[in-house]
């Protein structure tokens, strides 16, 4: 089924099924008349050769330069060419798509003046799959992501590089191929293609798509390693919860009371011990505030997805074009940098339970390290140098860089708002978090596989959620009896986190949030 755009209620699910599923995209009818109304607004204001930012004038410090009509076409092929200035890797696909999706839906809203075929022409780009290759560095979120953006422009002339049919080819080749004639940009077009936050926006909703995932995982993580550990119960009791008040540790509570219903291994009251370690005791509070920061971003990002962030704006019904400044990328930039201190919190705890598995002193009993032959094995002792190399890493990530400005523009743009690293460092921590909570699964399940093994009946007493998670960990990786290539186990792991498969299969025997 298609995903209509018109520029006000594109949501963050549908933007899942356009950029990782390919779902095709057209134009509402009220979209099309919106954008024919600015349109025709921009084509009148030419006509009377009105001064007008972008339009008449040219970028950034040279604002003042009035340019004439006969130029205008010149001006905005030169906005584009000169500001493909990004380097580095290329992004994903998946952000890619989601880029042109969002830069499309703004148009789409009918304030900035494109013509219709030209946005046509971007959505037919979508569609059939041609996707221009935007490198990853050299955006400063304002004004917008220019350098990036460009680059998606760069491939709607016919110009540059895209990726098409798994090969990267020339945009031209790949246009013409697909039946797509390049556009020649018009009158204010290229400012209206390059000047937003749809690249900070589009890296970012992924993110947050999988720390919405990964949130899940975190708690069955944690039930895991309490099933392992002996874990008490009886602080993720909802009285306990209900006196705080706080909406995202009350769901973690409720969630591993769900997940440990029925075990025989972590009960309402251990004989041994009167309470558990913060990483198992306080894990409503540690993974409920993370999620609270992950709900609000949730909010944050849906109303970004049907912002107009190019500048100006134009305003037909008021007979008016505004100079403002909508591409500034603070909302997302501290949204973002919110969001990756949030997803960095799952891991850093997740790293502290995964210590006290493998350590003998903390460990209730297991063998140190999770080996039956320990000396000439040395089992999970280094993927907890693995984790804890991931955590630390993450810490560096999380420096907010949004409070990093910078001028540029010769001091026109004398604020920025670094939203896209924000973005970007986001990626880089949910990407290590994953791969955390992979080391912990996988140690979670030696650890009750030991158990079984030392005739404590670790497996038989697990919770029918733990019970389905640990019987989908033994299809992909098997009890390790003897040291092996850990690497390539614990990539196993990390692979069914990130592909869904791990949650789905615990999902189809327990309903959690």
């Amino acid at each position: 089924m298609a995903v209509y755009i018109n520029g006000h209620d594109l949501t963050i699910e549908e933007v899942i099924r356009v950029c990782r599923e390919n779902e095709e995209v057209k134009l509402t009818e009220d979209a099309v008349v919106a954008v024919k109304k600015a349109r025709a607004y921009i084509e009148k204001k030419l006509e009377e050769k009105a001064v007008i930012y972008g339009l008449t004038t040219g970028f950034g410090k040279f604002a003042n330069v009035v340019i004439d009509n006969d130029q205008t076409e010149q001006l905005q092929r030169n906005l584009i060419i000169s500001h493909t200035c990004a380097m580095g890797n290329p992004y994903p696909r998946h952000f890619v798509r989601a880029a042109m999706l969002l830069r499309c839906n703004a148009l789409a809203r009918g304030n900035s003046g494109i013509r219709l075929e030209t946005l046509q022409t971007l959505l037919d780009m979508l569609n059939k799959g041609v996707h221009p290759i935007i490198p990853e560095k050299g955006s400063l979120g304002a004004s917008g992501d220019l350098a990036p953006l460009s680059h998606i422009a760069l491939g709607l002339i016919g110009e540059g590089k895209v990726e098409y049919k798994g090969e990267v080819v020339d945009a031209k080749v790949a246009m013409a191929d697909a039946g797509i004639t390049p556009v020649v940009l018009a009158a204010k077009e290229g400012l209206a293609l390059n000047n937003g936050t749809q690249m900070m926006t589009a890296v970012g909703v992924n993110v947050l798509w999988d720390a919405m995932k990964l949130q899940k995982v975190a708690d069955i993580a944690c039930a895991m390693t309490g099933e392992a550990l002996h874990a008490i119960k009886k602080a993720y009791d909802h009285k306990v919860h209900d006196l705080r008040g706080q909406d995202g540790q009350k769901v973690v509570a409720e969630n591993l009371l769900t997940l440990l219903e029925g075990s025989g291994n972590a009960l309402p009251l251990q004989e041994s011990k009167v309470q558990d370690p913060y990483t198992l005791r306080c894990i409503p509070q540690i993974h409920g505030a993370s999620r609270d920061a992950i709900k609000y971003a949730y909010e944050k990002v849906s109303n970004e997805l049907n912002a107009v962030t190019d500048n100006p704006l134009v305003f037909p019904d008021e007979d008016e074009v505004i100079s403002g400044g909508n591409f500034h990328g603070q909302p997302m930039a501290l949204t973002f940098d919110f969001l990756k201190i949030a997803i960095s919190e799952f891991a850093n705890v997740s790293e502290r339970r995964i210590e006290r598995l493998v350590n003998p002193a903390l460990s209730e009993g297991l063998p140190a390290f999770l080996t039956k032959d320990g000396g000439v094995c040395s089992g999970f002792m280094i993927a907890q140098y693995a984790a804890a190399s991931m955590v630390s890493e993450n810490k560096v990530y999380d420096h907010p860089a949004c409070v990093d400005s910078i001028p540029s523009s010769a001091n026109q743009e004398d604020h920025v708002s670094m939203g896209t690293t924000s973005a970007r460092t986001a990626a880089m921590v949910l990407d290590n978090a994953q791969k955390v909570l992979g080391i912990e699964l996988a140690a979670a399940a030696q650890g009750i596989w030991l158990r079984q093994e030392m005739g404590e009946n670790g497996i038989d007493n697990l919770a029918p959620a733990t019970k389905a998670a640990y019987d989908y960990i033994r299809t992909v990786s098997a009890p390790i009896e003897d040291d092996v290539i850990m690497h390539d186990e614990l990539v196993k792991f990390d692979e069914m986190i990130k592909d869904g498969s791990f949650l789905e299969a615990v999902e189809k025997v327990v309903d959690f949030k």
